[in-house]
């Protein structure tokens, strides 16, 4: 194998970074020449793996995780509202300066491939202006409308008769509407490049070499037949680098079953759901640790006596040791428990978090509850899911082949298998 050039391109947009570097993280281990743009925030991170580290420059560039440096703050906005945020500041908005950024590292130093979140757009078009092969890795299901996949959102179950087909292309039109919402933007970024306007904002994947789902089969509703250049590649689930090492807080000999909250390392406005989680559990007999993952400060909780709070833990060592974990659905902690096989409770406060959560609860591997939930909802939901052994059971199912699809993930060679189609890529 000959050693090829990668140029990986995130953003500080909370799971995306993780599963990004995993990758990047691979690809070096491989023998690879790995660089990483993406905010300043992520520099210790990405030289952790060894790969180089470029920061963005012209476009939005995170000092810290800290909330205040937030330039989105979706958690205001209500549903659909929160993501034309996203589009707005993040995504679509600033598309010229991704563009240019990118751009300018490859005339730096070129790449044979750039992979790239598929949210920054302006990326993708960069790329595109200066006809270089690029791919979509996602971190997740797929935020773009695919057929035979409910559209995300709501969190939808797959149709089951014509009312819920209809019903399913009708919000399939919405997401891509939302994402229009972004089009003036991006089509003024590709007039600047010399590229022609497109109908759609998400028109702008047709440039791609194809786009690579780190998420597993198995978990996602899949449709028999992927749309061409769609693979799932397993999810990736490195543990952080600043994942602080895992000492027990409980005394020993506690056989009490121990349940893991882990919610989103950006702030979501979730400090009042763990406070009433904490509550919850309070009087039931178990051992409750609360990872905060540096989007919560520990002085705005009131712990009780069963309820440890830490700032990070490597998940993998907790959760080898939990009966349940409680999450907002995030993809990687969803995906991550359900390779240790255990239930979840899921409370999703927005972005792919209800499509997540829906994909546990209809193969029965845990419940879900809105943001919204009283200390009481939770606290049933909790007495439910430790008492019901067909929660575990199901969990163990859908883990076993999650966890398969994550070990045999073929992730590195559909990479290296994307670099000799540059003419196919930029024959357009």
């Amino acid at each position: 194998m000959t050693a090829k050039s990668f140029l990986f391109a995130t953003w500080e947009g909370g799971g995306s970074v993780a599963p990004m570097l995993t990758v990047a993280r691979r690809m070096v281990a491989r023998g690879h020449r790995v660089r990483v743009m993406s905010d300043a925030c992520n520099r210790a991170c990405a030289e952790a793996i060894g790969a180089e580290f470029v920061p963005w420059t012209r476009a939005p560039s995170r000092p810290d995780r800290d909330p205040a440096s937030d330039p989105v703050r979706d958690w205001e906005h209500e549903g659909p509202a929160g993501l034309v945020q996203v589009i707005a500041k993040m995504w679509m908005g600033p598309a010229l300066d991704y563009a240019r950024d990118v751009m300018a590292e490859l005339r730096r130093e070129p790449a044979d491939l750039v992979v790239t979140c598929e949210m920054l757009f302006g990326v993708a078009l960069g790329c595109e202006a200066a006809g270089q092969p690029f791919c979509y890795l996602a971190a997740n299901v797929s935020l773009f409308p695919m057929p035979g996949v409910p559209p995300l959102g709501p969190g939808l179950a797959p149709a089951r008769n014509d009312a819920e087909r209809a019903l399913h292309a009708e919000i399939a039109g919405g997401v891509v509407a939302l994402f229009d919402s972004g089009l003036p933007a991006l089509n003024a970024a590709r007039a600047e490049l010399g590229l022609s306007p497109l109908a759609h904002a998400l028109d702008q994947a047709e440039a791609a070499c194809g786009t690579l789902l780190a998420t597993a089969r198995a978990f996602d509703f899949a449709p028999d037949v992927l749309p061409p250049g769609v693979r799932y590649v397993g999810p990736q689930l490195d543990q952080p680098t600043w994942a602080q090492p895992w000492t027990d807080p409980f005394e020993a000999g506690d056989e009490r079953p121990l349940v893991l909250a882990a919610f989103s390392t950006t702030f979501q406005n979730h400090d009042q759901v763990l406070q009433r989680l904490i509550d919850a559990a309070a009087p039931l007999p178990v051992r409750l640790l609360v990872t905060l993952g540096g989007s919560v400060p520990a002085s705005a909780l009131r712990p009780a006596a069963n309820c440890r709070l830490v700032d990070s833990a490597p998940h993998d060592a907790v959760m080898a040791q939990a009966a349940l974990v409680v999450t907002h659905g995030g993809h990687g902690t969803v995906a991550r428990a359900l390779t240790h096989r255990l239930p979840l409770l899921v409370v999703p406060h927005g972005r792919d978090q209800n499509d997540n959560a829906v994909r546990v609860t209809e193969r029965g591997a845990g419940l879900s509850l809105p943001a919204a939930a009283t200390t009481d909802d939770l606290q049933a939901a909790l007495r439910r899911l430790l008492g019901g052994p067909s929660f575990a059971k199901a969990a163990a199912a859908l883990g076993e082949a999650v966890a398969r699809e994550t070990a045999e993930s073929p992730i590195v060679e559909a990479l290296e298998a994307l670099v000799p189609v540059r003419e196919a890529c930029c024959a357009a």
